[in-house]
């Protein structure tokens, strides 16, 4: 999900104020957008994606990154034509120039932010206990209990972030080099079970239809699920504005970020293919955001690894869920400063400058969240708040997509072009992410709910402003303006 910066920005797209400083070469920058990818994803999908096609789990995670690859070339000829820090609510005006549409897709990646953070809060709750339990320290508690802590932790993130956070590109490294350790460790498990004999192989190439919805429903079922394990390479986008001549290294580096992410996952697959039974694949849906543990437990009892393991994950969910809320909080403050929702929500601390108004209201619609999905004993949190995330992104892909071939219409041909996507694959792009956020893929209606009830307070807040805006004379910024959203403004 996005990263946030906390630099000085400029408040107008042609200001003469202070611009961002061009830290970023190409490493840097993939580094950057690897670590954006991995973090709470795949702890939280993998599981999930077992229980539903068995075997070859690694096939919905290859098919994931093609229709995110498609989509990637949107946004890479999107950033290269306007290299400015605002990704889809910037695409979006441009292509449309309608408010409503701009807010919604804005809305809908701040809903998505909330909701992925809630997912990373639940996987931390579950990895945190399943590592207390692995070292003998204590069992792990009732639902419950990992339900408040996980409540308890994104308390925990509103007080980092009302005491403000500065994210630096020295520390990303540092955390998706611990995403990375973490992913390996899964890894090496499994090639170690396979180097034993001990392994299951063979088993990598078999489907197995647990719930009986057949080949190509279950592993659509999954692909939609895997989404969520792919997303965050949109949000390097925010980033165009610090990048040594974007226009020439995002393209290449972009690409090479998510096939990195794609073969850790795929080897991520194989591993928990190799050292889990069949009819322990089938379990482990059960197991939520604690599959990838049970694997390593599993995979080295003779080994102290599996007592580490989990509180790296820790770590790395951990940084996904802060990263999140960060996104969040300072894109509802841009809203409210634009004049979309209501102004209060713009309201910054005196002395932190960091906006409270903003993350006293996204703290508390995830709260809200993680109460109301817990709330029915039989729901699987995880799966349906990744779900939702995914849903959510993925109607916000479909929107840029499109958006994508208007302005390529619009485009004046005097202009370079230094990126295109290959001929109609964004309407390609556009269809597949629709598929995989309707209802045929299994999507559990739950997560439908969730994202229609985020949307509708949206939708009441951005009514509730333009009545007021009407009565007071103040309208919502210009479309260019919007490149603002997202971002903190310091004095």
């Amino acid at each position: 999900m996005s990263q946030t910066s906390e630099e000085v920005y400029d408040v107008t797209p042609e200001g003469d104020g202070p611009k961002l400083k061009r830290v970023l070469g190409p490493k840097l920058l993939l580094l950057f957008i690897v670590g954006d990818i991995l973090g709470a994803g795949v702890y939280a999908v993998t599981g999930t994606m077992a229980g539903t096609v068995g075997g070859i789990v690694w096939l919905p995670f290859l098919l994931a990154f093609v229709v995110a690859t498609l989509t990637a070339f949107s946004y890479l000829e999107l950033v290269t034509q306007y290299p400015q820090a605002a990704g889809a609510a910037l695409y979006t005006h441009k292509a449309f120039g309608i408010h409503f549409v701009t807010f919604l897709v804005a809305f809908a990646v701040v809903c998505s932010g909330i909701t992925s953070a809630s997912t990373s809060a639940n996987v931390l709750a579950q990895n945190f206990f399943g590592g207390l339990e692995v070292n003998g320290w204590m069992e792990v508690p009732g639902r419950e209990v990992i339900t408040l802590v996980a409540m308890a932790f994104m308390l925990l993130l509103a007080v980092i972030n009302l005491r403000g956070v500065g994210e630096s590109v020295k520390f990303n490294v540092v955390l998706t080099l611990v995403e990375m350790i973490a992913l390996c460790i899964v890894i090496g498990v499994g090639f170690f079970v396979m180097a034993q004999g001990t392994g299951n192989a063979g088993e990598i190439f078999v489907f197995n239809d647990y719930q009986d919805k057949g080949l190509f429903l279950a592993v659509t079922a999954a692909t939609s699920i895997a989404f969520f394990a792919m997303v965050g390479f949109e949000d390097s986008v925010n980033m165009v504005e610090e990048t040594h001549h974007p226009e020439k290294i995002f393209p290449r580096t972009m690409l090479t970020g998510l096939g990195v992410a794609v073969i850790l996952y795929m080897l991520v697959a194989i591993s928990v293919v190799s050292v889990l039974s069949p009819t322990e694949l089938e379990n482990i849906r059960e197991a939520e955001g604690a599959a990838l543990l049970e694997v390593v437990h599993k995979g080295s009892p003779d080994f102290p690894i599996d007592r580490i393991f989990p509180f790296l994950a820790v770590f790395a969910v951990a940084n996904t869920a802060l990263i999140n809320m960060l996104m969040a909080s300072r894109l509802i403050y841009g809203m409210a400063r634009q004049h979309v929702l209501p102004r209060p929500l713009g309201k910054v601390l005196p002395v932190r400058r960091t906006p409270w108004a903003g993350i006293l209201f996204s703290t508390v619609l995830a709260l809200g969240l993680i109460w109301y999905v817990t709330s029915d004993p039989q729901s699987n949190i995880v799966a349906n708040l990744s779900g939702t995330t995914a849903f959510l992104l993925l109607c916000v892909f479909t929107v840029v997509n499109v958006a994508c071939l208007v302005l390529r219409r619009k485009r004046d041909p005097n202009r370079k072009v230094f990126f295109t996507s290959p001929g109609q694959l964004p309407l390609v792009a556009a269809l597949l992410c629709a598929f995989l956020a309707g209802p045929w893929v299994g999507r559990n209606v739950i997560q439908y709910q969730i994202a229609g009830g985020l949307m509708a307070i949206g939708v009441v807040l951005w009514v509730l402003t333009w009545l007021i805006n009407r009565r007071t004379n103040a309208g919502p910024g210009g479309p260019d303006s919007l490149h603002n959203i997202g971002k903190e403004d310091k004095g």
